[in-house]
């Protein structure tokens, strides 16, 4: 069975910003292609929407769910500014980080108050300092989205939204404990409470199946694209496709379009989503995940080997 993942979120506030309407829609192109020959090369195509993206984790409560559990392999194609075999992502985790401190009159009684915007703004230097000892590849970004209303109260609640992103879940985790005592330092030294709650399922980094990706630059190469190698592709973004593919054999490839310089999750990259270039994007992905399909049905060796693997997983032991 092969799995075709289709992912349809959009961003607060600015839509498409992430290309998921070409997404979704090429996903559904390769899947009814697919459904035209399925019987004939031996296959069943299960086409997998796919929400929350962006924050969440949909795919990784779909892996837990059993949905990924008896596909041979997983695709799906990525709108970007240009064509690439496949991504490199970063294992990524999302925080809720609230302090509540204790109001006060802030002229008549302050000493009586604990202000809890202190304690995030100490964490956030704390956290601008620990970034020289940061583990390489270690990137930490965030917003403190309200810290009360009136200047004359002191500001009893702070809260804040923040990512810790990683090469590797190893990484992820040291990164996590290093920024966890920046936050604790914060409430240590206002004496405000510190609640840290973890926003969706972490991600893990992308691992891209090699075969699948040389097939897929392959197909897509023949409506005339030209598509760089993987290492050559974006790198810092981060995909709940990466838990799926320590799971199942998958690739994430770019599917390209003139964004005229507009980069993801601005809002001219979702201007440019509903071009022409789009619209010639979609086709071209979804005939290149159906020719991948295609390939590693009708292939001797890929097949073998793509089967030889589900059978591991469904009986827990190691195929390689």
């Amino acid at each position: 069975m092969i799995g075709i993942c289709a992912e349809f979120d959009a961003l607060p506030g600015i839509g498409h910003a992430c290309g998921h309407n070409v997404n979704g829609a090429a996903a559904v192109a390769a899947a009814l292609s697919l459904g035209e020959i399925a019987d004939e090369i031996g296959v069943t195509v299960k086409l997998l929407g796919t929400p929350a993206v962006e924050y969440g984790g949909g795919k990784v409560d779909m892996i837990h769910g059993g949905a990924f559990d008896d596909v041979a392999a997983v695709m799906m194609v990525h709108a970007g500014p240009e064509d690439c075999a496949g991504a490199r992502t970063l294992a990524i985790s999302s925080w809720q980080v609230s302090y509540t401190g204790t109001p006060a009159h802030a002229a008549v009684m302050p000493h009586r108050g604990v202000i809890a915007a202190d304690a995030m703004t100490l964490a956030q230097v704390a956290i601008g300092l620990q970034r020289q000892q940061m583990i390489p590849g270690g990137i930490v970004h965030g917003f403190v989205a309200s810290a009360d209303e009136a200047p004359n109260v002191i500001p009893a609640r702070a809260d804040a939204s923040y990512d810790c992103r990683a090469e590797t879940l190893e990484d992820l985790r040291e990164l996590q404990r290093a920024i966890r005592a920046c936050f604790a330092a914060g409430a240590l030294a206002t004496g405000a409470d510190l609640e840290i709650r973890s926003v969706g399922n972490d991600y893990v980094d992308l691992h891209q199946d090699t075969p699948m990706a040389s097939l897929y630059a392959g197909a897509a190469s023949r409506p005339g694209r030209t598509v760089i190698p993987s290492e050559q592709g974006m790198r810092g973004a981060s995909t709940d496709m990466g838990n799926v593919s320590h799971w199942v054999p998958s690739i994430h490839p770019f599917i390209g379009y003139n964004t005229h310089n507009a980069t993801a999750h601005h809002p001219e990259f979702t201007r440019y989503g509903t071009g022409d270039g789009a619209d010639r994007a979609v086709l071209d992905g979804g005939l290149a995940m159906a020719w991948t399909a295609l390939a590693l049905a009708t292939d001797a060796s890929h097949r073998t080997s793509l089967l030889g693997r589900l059978a591991g997983r469904q009986t827990g032991t190691t195929v390689n």
